[in-house]
């Protein structure tokens, strides 16, 4: 009844009784009487920001997701007041575009290069910034601005990502934590697959840091309220939930991730070719293939930092790991601290003894000293190298290393580019390194690099959170490679600027993406020839694939786009390419130590995030303005999920410069813009924090 009550009460503040109240709260601190429960909350919700729509429209075109989010807030009070708009985003995803509507004046964001003499500055702003508000695997975008008495502002925000198959499917994952009960709140996702849609779902609510929120009273199936529709190669999703069923999953409107799975069919051996406007995407992702044997080592942190839960749960998802091995596997436990522990010397084949002693070692484990990374990978690649060299297993067999730490080096050699030097070194592109971050005082910057430079991944597991089952799922991606050695070629004299061809591992239900363009438009067919290992032989496809055009101009539903000729419109293809080959240029001038190679790679990735819009390391957002505010401005933000940033650009380029209208008294608002990063490649090109007068251009920097 009290939430009603007060439901209620901020009606009837919406629709003009801020007087009464106010000559009512008056009046009671005059005469020294207390003030009823009731009126303290309309002051309450009086003097906060009302957030009157919280909305999110994001559209997948053959895996590429388009997401443009925009939130309206209305200042209430008698005085200029602080509104903040906050989103988190995958931490893959760019953003491509930021506006902001205050009151009748439009500060649109343009992405241009940054200079590169502020790295410096920017690196020591990095070791200030804080993690507490991300969620695993996302950044967080946050803008506020100071808003004049009674006026309005609205934020848009735009980003677009590649989704990755994990597991057999792909996730799009949508954060909804508006900060506070929204009168209209909406997520409306539409899927696009030619290929068509062979599984969908919707997940519950998912909220790793609940910080006092509540859960749904049915945590199984769709939030309430969600709606599908769906056919054969197309699916709409609507999350629309009034205000008292937010209310019911989370009163303080941190409802969580709204989160969609699906797959698609898949019929050729060879992978699905789409092609649009001269650039082509080769989705490869093969089935019903026999298993590859894995030799593996598990390496773990057995440290004094990993005392308690930590040591414990690592473990029991360790001893559930070994009794998923296959018995054509080979394995073997190194646990380190200041000293390094080998359960065995040489890889073990998998039977129940070998299983039963292995639990057996790992559960005598005790947290101890200190953290020798390096003398633990070497030792581990040892183990690996001299198994492959006296079994003759090689090119049938997969060498991985799972490696689990909770902190920095501090025993041994702690250099960093020194660990990274000998681990490649010792490795040779022969062993694939995994590797997993716990808590907060991990480097997981010199982790990610690990992986990144020996053919494997990371994942980063937050202090509160499960690690047992983090590094069960991390684990279950890698658990059966199919085939090894991938080689992808395509006629040199049909494709260019293709992105990367040569591929270490496939595992099952994960996919390879590649994407070029194409040297003729007009192509029938395109030659492709994929050689790789698997389990019992050296494998070689070969075909020409027939190129089936896609058609311009056409929305998601099949109606025609407004304006559209086809080669002005959106090519989803196109951005995806440059999307790839952006994030390549990226991942290779991380790994690079050669200082020439490093800038000429951060000069091509400068210049193609330029080109496509993209928020990296490399460019900056200024944010121009004011202009003044356009009819059909918030309209053209709506369509931008389905058509890409550039109708929103257009329109407020086409504006001008000029400045509108003067506001209801003389003001200048204040605009602060921050980014927070939680993975580790984004860490070292922080955004940082900045309060900025307008009407001159403002700068957002990773």
């Amino acid at each position: 009844m009290l939430l009603l009550l007060g439901l209620c009460l901020g009606l009837s503040l919406c629709v003009g009784s801020q007087e009464e109240a106010q000559s009512w709260g008056h009046s009671s601190e005059q005469d020294g009487l207390r003030v009823p429960r009731q009126v303290r909350l309309l002051q309450r919700l009086k003097t906060k920001p009302l957030m009157t729509e919280f909305s999110v429209k994001s559209t997948i075109i053959s895996r590429y997701a388009f997401t443009t989010v925009s939130c309206r807030m209305l200042n209430r009070a008698s005085e200029d007041q602080d509104i903040e708009f906050q989103m988190q985003i995958p931490a893959a995803a760019f953003i491509t575009n930021f506006t902001m509507l205050i009151g009748d004046k439009v500060y649109q964001g343009e992405i241009t290069e940054r200079e590169k003499k502020s790295g410096d500055r920017v690196k020591e702003k990095r070791n200030k910034t804080t993690e507490e508000n991300g969620e695993k695997g996302t950044e967080i975008f946050r803008a506020s601005a100071v808003i004049p008495s009674k006026d309005k502002a609205a934020f848009f925000l735009s980003y677009e990502e590649l989704l990755q198959r994990r597991l057999g499917k792909y996730e799009h994952s949508i954060s909804v934590r508006p900060q506070q009960l929204s009168g209209r709140l909406s997520v409306d996702v539409n899927i696009l697959e030619s290929a068509g849609i062979a599984s969908l779902e919707v997940l519950p609510l998912h909220n790793s840091r609940q910080r006092g929120s509540g859960r749904g009273e049915d945590d199984s199936g769709p939030p309430p309220s969600t709606v599908i529709n769906q056919n054969e190669t197309f699916a709409n999703i609507i999350f629309k939930p009034t205000v008292v069923q937010q209310a019911r999953i989370a009163q303080n409107g941190i409802l969580g991730d709204f989160i969609i799975r699906y797959d698609v069919n898949r019929e050729q051996s060879i992978g699905d070719i789409q092609v649009l406007n001269g650039y082509f995407v080769h989705y490869f992702a093969p089935k019903d293939l026999p298993p590859l044997p894995k030799n593996v080592v598990f390496v773990l942190d057995s440290s004094a930092s990993m005392v308690g839960t930590k040591l414990r749960q690592t473990k029991d998802a360790l001893f559930t790991i070994l009794h998923d091995l296959r018995p054509q596997d080979r394995f073997s436990i190194i646990g380190f601290s200041n000293r390094i522990k080998v359960w065995k010397d040489h890889l073990i084949s998998v039977t129940p003894d070998s299983i039963r002693d292995g639990k057996v070692y790992i559960h005598h484990m005790s947290p101890t000293g200190g953290t020798d990374i390096n003398g633990a990978l070497q030792r581990a690649i040892r183990l690996l190298n001299k198994y492959v060299a006296h079994s003759g297993i090689g090119d049938r067999s997969v060498s991985l290393i799972v490696f689990l730490t909770d902190g920095k080096p501090t025993v041994g050699e702690t250099h960093t580019l020194k660990i990274l030097n000998n681990t490649r070194e010792a490795a040779r592109g022969q062993v694939c390194i995994f590797t997993i971050g716990i808590g907060n005082d991990v480097d997981f910057r010199l982790l990610e690099k690990l992986s990144l430079e020996n053919c494997g991944l990371t994942r980063r597991v937050h202090e509160e959170e499960d690690a047992g089952s983090q590094l069960i799922g991390f684990y279950d991606e890698i658990r059966t490679p199919l085939l090894s050695d991938i080689r992808i070629d395509y006629p040199p004299s049909s494709v260019v600027q293709a992105t990367k061809t040569l591929f270490p591992n496939y595992f099952n239900g994960s996919e390879i993406i590649i994407a070029g363009k194409l040297v003729d438009r007009k192509l029938d067919h395109l030659h492709v020839e994929v050689t790789a290992s698997n389990s019992k032989k050296f494998i070689i496809l070969k075909t020409d694939v027939p190129v089936r055009p896609q058609k311009a101009g056409k929305d998601v539903t099949g109606s025609p786009r407004p304006g559209g000729d086809g080669e002005g419109d959106t090519n989803h293809i196109e951005r995806l390419w440059s999307y790839l080959t952006t994030k390549e240029l990226l991942s290779s001038w991380l790994q690079s130590d050669d200082e020439p190679e490093k800038e000429r790679l951060r000069q091509r990735a400068q210049a193609l995030a330029v080109s496509y819009r993209f928020l990296t390391p490399f460019t900056s957002m200024k944010l121009r303005g004011p202009v003044p505010r356009m009819d059909g401005l918030e309209e053209a933000h709506g369509m931008s999920a389905a058509m890409g940033p550039e109708p929103v650009v257009q329109s407020v380029r086409g504006a001008g410069t000029q400045p509108g209208p003067l506001l209801k008294k003389p003001y200048q608002p204040r605009i602060k813009i921050s980014k927070t990063s939680v993975r580790g490649f984004r860490r070292e090109e922080q955004i940082f924090s900045n309060v900025m007068k307008f009407p001159f251009a403002s700068i957002l920097e990773l």
